[in-house]
């Protein structure tokens, strides 16, 4: 009686796609409930079975999208988990938190990624190239950026695999750039907890590493803020400079929101998580409103 009454007050919580089905369905609670006091537990599971043949709760009641099985992603990318929950929540999108509370979400997973990433990448480079300090900085930073964590988590199919909310997946959250780049972190997180530092180390070089001739090739290492200083030196002699115009959100969850200048002439805006991340928005912002382009 207790789980039943509790699936009720859920589904009533929720809104309703069909009515008629809705309708159907607390015909069967009243029926499995009198069927239940009148003539014991046998007929009260007949009903249950009723219930669930003409309305899976799977289809129907589960405000998260499932993901496929994760046999597929460990055979792509070689890495098998021994703590598959652990992968799971590499996987798990903040917004499908209510339904798979008991794994977490992925930040954390992500915060430690970046920094595992951040490191393989830097060690990398090192020994790759006697390049000086500041270039290998933009190498490495068209190594990590989202839009290349982005095109990695394309080519493993990752937001196949990522738990989320309907709402979010129905917004084409698997397909948005941010959250598969957040995975890709988050997937290099666990997989050093998992495995070590060697397993993530093969990993990102066989991932993300690899792209390094490519991304030069097209100038990826020149990201918005160094584009900008330099078209903005070439046309004007001036260099931009940057100020944080507004902060919002809890302490954890901050978002900044960054302006431009060249000399007094406010630009252009951006926003982010980071006051780096709206510095590199604003400048992108700026290129576009200027029609700067190399």
């Amino acid at each position: 009686m207790h789980w039943r009454t509790r699936r009720k007050f859920r589904f009533k919580e929720r809104r309703s796609k069909n009515q008629i089905l809705d309708n159907l369905e607390i015909l069967i609670f009243k029926l499995a409930f009198v069927s239940y006091l009148e003539f014991g537990s046998l007929c009260f599971f007949v009903i249950r079975i009723l219930y669930l043949g003409i309305y899976p709760v799977s289809v129907y009641h589960s405000p998260m999208a499932n993901p496929t099985s994760f046999t597929g992603l460990e055979k792509t990318t070689g890495v098998h988990f021994h703590n598959k929950n652990l992968l799971a929540q590499a996987l798990t999108h903040r917004s499908a938190m209510h339904e798979r509370g008991r794994h977490g979400h992925n930040e954390r997973l992500e915060f430690l990624g970046d920094a595992v990433l951040q490191m393989i990448t830097t060690e990398y480079l090192f020994h790759v190239s006697d390049k000086p300090e500041g270039e290998l900085t933009n190498w490495r930073s068209a190594l990590v950026q989202g839009n290349h964590l982005s095109q990695v988590a394309h080519e493993l199919k990752l937001g196949e695999y990522i738990f989320m909310s309907r709402g979010e997946e129905a917004s084409g959250g698997r397909m948005k750039d941010s959250t598969l780049a957040d995975a890709v972190e988050a997937f290099i997180g666990a997989t050093y907890l998992d495995q070590g530092l060697e397993v993530a180390k093969t990993f990102v070089h066989q991932f993300i590493l690899v792209h390094l001739k490519n991304l030069l090739a097209q100038g990826k290492h020149k990201d918005e803020k160094s584009l900008l200083q330099e078209m903005a030196q070439e046309k004007t002699g001036i260099t931009p400079t940057y100020d944080t115009i507004d902060e919002t959100g809890p302490d954890h969850l901050k978002t900044f929101t960054c302006a431009v200048f060249i000399g007094d002439e406010q630009i252009a805006t951006g926003a982010g998580n980071t006051k780096q991340k709206a510095e590199q928005n604003a400048a992108k912002e700026a290129l576009k409103v200027k029609g700067w382009k190399k």
